[in-house]
């Protein structure tokens, strides 16, 4: 069986690590992306089984980046979850998330949110 292939854009070098680390254990192919990488040129590349992104990614928004994943038809069936400091789930949501997690989490609310 294929390794489902996670998505990391995360700015903060700590959180990506851990994630990494959490998800391998987990079974999953992680890919962590460069904060200032062009997040959906990158899924559209990698196509993954989900994306993970930070709200608030660097330079970028995160809610910008979410938006253009989801105007993409080719990417219908990417789970994007979200994770913020902030509560914005609703906003997320309402622009196309599959889930949200606020940070900070506990890996098996990630986990449950993946499968």
């Amino acid at each position: 069986m294929q390794m489902a292939k996670i998505l990391l854009a995360e700015d903060d070098s700590t959180m990506v690590s851990l994630l990494k680390t959490l998800l391998n254990m987990e079974g999953f192919d992680v890919v962590a992306l460069d904060a200032a990488s062009d997040v959906a040129a990158e899924v559209e590349k990698e196509k993954p089984h989900a994306l993970v992104m930070d709200v608030h990614l660097g330079g970028q928004s995160g809610m910008n980046i979410l938006e253009s994943i989801r105007q993409n038809e080719k990417n219908s069936n990417v789970r994007i979850i979200m994770t913020s400091g902030m509560n914005m789930k609703d906003e997320c949501m309402s622009r196309g998330a599959d889930g949200f997690l606020l940070k900070p989490f506990m890996p098996d609310d990630l986990i449950k949110a993946l499968q």
